[in-house]
């Protein structure tokens, strides 16, 4: 089984879909990515999100589309 790195629950940011272990949202990563900054950038303003979860979280996003 694939580790997710995804966190939904309702006590959590209203439920928003969040980094797991964290408060970050996920739309944050990709709001940091369309605005042209890159991952290192969002890694470092969001230091309790891990390399390997935002890389992991990129790849089920281009799994679920290709």
């Amino acid at each position: 089984m694939q580790y997710v790195p995804v966190s939904i629950d309702p006590e959590i940011m209203s439920g928003t879909p969040v980094f797991a272990g964290t408060r970050v949202p996920i739309k944050n990563l990709f709001d940091y990515l369309e605005g042209g900054d890159d991952l290192a950038e969002f890694l470092d303003d969001f230091p309790s999100v891990s390399k390997e979860q935002a890389l992991i979280l990129l790849e089920m996003a281009k799994q679920s589309l290709l």
